[in-house]
């Protein structure tokens, strides 16, 4: 299946047509960007083996570039034929390969057709958050109700599904009129220290008042994983079969400690404000780890038994961070057992949130091994790249940026396919974190961790502001 035939002369002017836009900013504030999960840059890291890394680093950019895909992808003849991603992805690895779309973006022509050209999977980028799923109701809980959860009556917080159905609702659609074209969706994400309202921790909902207590808190944990998980992909749901898996725990490893995410990360970040960036109210109820173990727990006793669980985490492939979640994921493995007595986990969540700079492709490849080693298998989950030093965001920098962006990717997908052939792995999809650079979440500047720190712009992922492919799309598209 193909997108559209045209020149080489035609391509390279759409990339300089797309310069033009990301320099300008054209369309950046059409359509708002998917939140930002809370990535960190990621530091030049040394090898486990200080001795051989650059040699180790040396030998996979040749052998990676001996199977570059730049010359052999795209033909000399005048007119080009561009492949679809999903099909090129599953011949090469085998897997899913997927994108976020978030807010209006699946209204857009451009951005729908690359969606169900060359994907066949899709993240939701904000709308299955808690804070979503409450309406962004954040500051205040929008009503309560009584449920009954094991045979309890317990007051809990009325949920509000129609901003993430908006969108399921138009991919049930697809799906109905394209049954060959099938795509599944990523369940993004059930916790998470970030974008989960302040007053979920406190008594009746009001963080005015003190915190419950842990046991009070586990409730509320399961009924929000069983009520989530049940409407979704239970028996009844209209959304039956859609989803392939769910994030169940997000970014629970510090960046500083390489431990479990505290109360305290940020100093400056006070636990009274609406929502956090670095400090874990999960953390300040429990004052330990528990709540992961119990989140997977329940997620195993409330999913379908094809839905995978995952845990996903940023910053990845820093070596004292990827120990602390390597320690996480045992411990998750450990205590796996039938539903409702144990926990499971299908894959480590690798987002993916890099740079040109770093981290360097070894780091990479040593943490998809590392990763594959404890849980078997693994997946990208948010991959973009953000832009070197070096480029502004004008058209005498671009070219030179998608060269070295090509070649990034080059690497990283090279370690990706290094470890699935040799079996340290078992790699079961990748997906992007957006579609065109110009709805990027790193478009906006940020003071996070992973953000776009500089202001400038930025051209982090396969296709420009023209919906048309960059040079780094050919990674992904070879087959050879």
């Amino acid at each position: 299946m193909a997108l559209r035939r045209f020149s080489t002369k035609k391509m390279t002017a759409l990339i300089l047509a797309a310069a033009l836009t990301a320099a300008s900013g054209c369309g950046a504030k059409d359509i708002p960007p998917a939140a930002p999960e809370s990535t960190v840059s990621q530091p030049a890291e040394t090898s486990e083996t200080p001795a051989e890394p650059q040699t180790a680093a040396a030998e996979q950019e040749a052998e990676a570039e001996s199977a570059d895909p730049q010359e052999s992808s795209e033909p000399e003849e005048e007119a080009i034929e561009i492949p679809a991603l999903r099909d090129s992805v599953e011949q090469v690895l085998g897997c899913r390969i997927g994108c976020a779309i978030t807010g209006d973006e699946a209204n857009d022509p451009g951005v729908w057709n690359i969606l169900t050209t060359h994907f066949n999977a899709v993240t939701l980028g904000n709308e299955l958050k808690p804070d979503a799923l409450v309406a962004y109701s954040t500051s205040k809980c929008p009503g309560t109700e009584v449920d009954t959860l094991n045979g309890e009556d317990i007051i809990v917080p009325k949920l509000d599904y129609s901003r993430a159905e908006r969108i399921l609702n138009k991919i049930v659609k697809w799906n109905e009129e394209h049954p060959d074209r099938f795509i599944q969706v990523r369940g993004h994400v059930l916790v998470w220290h970030a974008q989960t309202p302040e007053w979920f921790f406190h008594e009746d909902y009001d963080k005015k008042k003190p915190y419950v207590t842990a046991d009070v808190m586990d409730k509320r944990l399961e009924w929000y994983i069983r009520t989530v998980l049940t409407h979704f992909t239970g028996e009844d749901s209209k959304y039956k079969g859609l989803f392939y898996g769910w994030d169940v725990v997000n970014e629970a490893i510090s960046d500083a400690t390489g431990k479990p995410r505290t109360d305290a990360e940020n100093p400056n970040e006070s636990l009274s404000e609406d929502r956090h960036g670095s400090n874990s109210s999960w953390w300040h109820v429990y004052q330990s780890d528990q709540f992961i173990i119990n989140a997977f727990k329940y997620a195993n006793k409330y999913a379908p038994a094809d839905l995978e669980l995952y845990y996903n985490d940023y910053n990845e492939c820093s070596i004292q961070k990827r120990n602390g979640i390597i320690a996480l994921l045992t411990e998750i493995k450990e205590q796996e057992g039938a539903p409702g007595e144990g926990t499971r986990i299908s894959a480590m969540g690798m987002q993916g949130h890099y740079g040109i700079d770093s981290p360097g492709s070894t780091d990479v490849a040593a943490s998809i091994k590392a990763y594959g080693k404890v849980v078997g298998s693994v997946q990208i989950t948010e991959w973009d790249m953000s832009a070197s030093s070096s480029y502004d965001g004008t058209e005498e920098t671009l070219q030179e940026e998608y060269e070295k962006q090509r070649k990034i990717y080059n690497l990283e997908y090279y370690a990706l396919k290094a470890a699935q052939n040799s079996g340290d792995a078992n790699v079961t999809g990748i997906t992007f974190w957006g579609t065109i650079d110009p709805y990027s979440w790193l478009q906006s500047r940020s003071n996070l961790g992973g953000g776009n720190k500089t202001g400038l712009a930025q051209c982090p992922l396969l296709f420009d502001g023209n919906y048309e492919p960059k040079p780094a799309f050919w990674v992904f598209a070879a087959t050879n």
